[in-house]
């Protein structure tokens, strides 16, 4: 369990939560509140005195929209034991332990840890060692993601996923140089421009005649945007392109430590995308693992070529359900902006699921049509696919349909269109790294397959 949650601690002070309308009922009986100018607002954060002494604190909802406003309570109280108090029942629970354990979250890599660590009462009825996990999980991801590409490179990422491996017992293997060459030269292409050589992690885990669940995470450790160079402001974020590896690594990790009853594997295609004398160029073609060649159209869109080689990997093997995730699009984050991002599928029943149980573990995702009527885009006058769609509109749909191409035999499948990025701060939510998609997908794995 996590270290900031403990099992009892008589005296712990209470944490009270309440909302803007609640706030007049909860300041009837606590004058001193009042006094101070408690109103309930979004973030409000005051004690609430018993003479010299702090008896509790209360903390404001204001309109009671952030679910994880809890997180609050972990960023700013001092060093101290609390329990829950009074809280509206949407906030309390699981959602609660959640939103403290994440606001608990510091990337401190490169700089002094603060001290300061309060500490929860762990409620009746929350299981504290899942909560931990699944915190855990999105901790790796974090870490992974705001990690600069000095430190984490194609080979780094490989040891972040070889020490996941050894922790839950998984089976792992990273295909590199020559093999990488004959096997996924679509990978190789992009990676090669490097002197970080690209490589292919392929782990997996749990019972061979289990129901089969792949992931597939975009690992761009860079994207300089190769010789169609980004420009300098592009680039500032662009350490944040493997953020698809990253959150395929942290569902895992809660997938193992659940046991859930599937075999999974996870494939990562990890590349820096550089410039260099040995750079895949505009106008290159490349036959790629399942056999249709693709004209390089712009090799800023690096993301979609790794992908389709790793996907078409995964397909020969036909899962009951493959899921790839990457930080693939702009086009994505114009349509659904950074807080809710997109996802495509054919599979009726698996949006539904996917939909209902995002919303419930608030960690939203937005359907967006697989519209085939954009697949005439796709078409180059000298290979079977250009990477560079020939329409200047709905980009993350492109991107998609292009995906589509490289998964035939798999029973469903879905593509995450993620920003793994927060752009701005909110409670238990800094500015930088995020595992968008994780919780959501752990949750339908965890309804579909359940424990062991």
């Amino acid at each position: 369990m996590h270290k900031s949650l403990v099992r009892s601690a008589p005296g712990a002070l209470p944490l009270h939560m309440v909302t803007a309308k609640g706030a007049k009922a909860f300041l009837a009986t606590r004058a001193g509140l009042a006094a101070a100018g408690f109103a309930g607002r979004d973030g409000e954060l005051m004690p609430v005195m018993a003479g010299a002494k702090v008896a509790a604190w209360v903390l404001g909802l204001g309109d009671g929209h952030d679910p994880f406003a809890a997180a609050t309570f972990a960023e700013k109280l001092p060093d101290g034991v609390y329990r829950l108090g009074e809280v509206p029942r949407a906030f309390g629970g699981d959602t609660a332990m959640l939103a403290w354990l994440l606001g608990t979250y510091s990337f401190t890599r490169y700089k002094t840890a603060k001290n300061k660590a309060p500490r929860l009462v762990l409620p009746a009825g929350v299981d504290g060692e899942e909560i931990s996990r699944i915190a855990q999980a999105v901790f790796l991801a974090r870490d992974l993601v705001n990690t600069p590409a000095n430190d984490l490179g194609p080979d780094d990422l490989a040891a972040a996923a070889r020490k996941l491996a050894a922790a839950h017992g998984a089976r792992i293997a990273v295909i590199k140089g020559a093999a990488l060459k004959r096997g996924f030269p679509l990978i190789e292409a992009v990676g090669r421009g490097s002197s970080r050589p690209p490589c292919l992690i392929d782990l997996t885990w749990g019972k061979p005649k289990a129901p089969r669940v792949t992931l597939v995470g975009k690992g761009v450790c860079f994207d300089s945007g190769g010789l169609d160079l980004k420009p300098s402001a592009g680039m500032l974020t662009m350490k944040k392109d493997m953020g698809g590896a990253a959150t395929v690594l942290a569902i895992a990790a809660m997938v193992m430590g659940a046991k859930l009853k599937l075999r999974l594997r996870v494939l990562i295609p990890a590349v820096e995308n550089s410039v260099s004398g040995d750079a895949f160029r505009p106008g290159d073609v490349f036959k790629s693992r399942k056999g249709l060649t693709v004209e390089i159209g712009n090799t800023d869109a690096e993301g979609r070529l790794i992908l389709a080689d790793a996907l078409a990997l995964a397909d020969e093997e036909a899962p009951e359900l493959l899921l790839d995730i990457a930080t693939l699009t702009g086009a994505a984050r114009v349509a659904t902006g950074m807080e809710l991002p997109p996802f495509f599928t054919d599979d009726e029943a698996l949006a539904a699921d996917l939909l209902r149980l995002a919303m419930a573990a608030h960690d939203p995702v937005w359907r967006l049509p697989l519209w085939r009527g954009y697949d005439f885009s796709l078409g180059s006058r000298v290979a079977d696919l250009n990477n560079n769609p020939a329409y200047g509109y709905a980009g993350a749909i492109t991107a998609a349909l292009f995906l589509k191409r490289f998964v035939a035999a798999a029973k469903s499948w879905a593509h995450l269109d993620i920003p793994a990025w927060n752009d701005r701060i909110r409670p238990g939510r800094p500015v930088g790294g995020e595992a968008n998609s994780a919780r959501a997908i752990y949750a339908l794995l965890k309804e579909h397959y359940g424990a062991r």
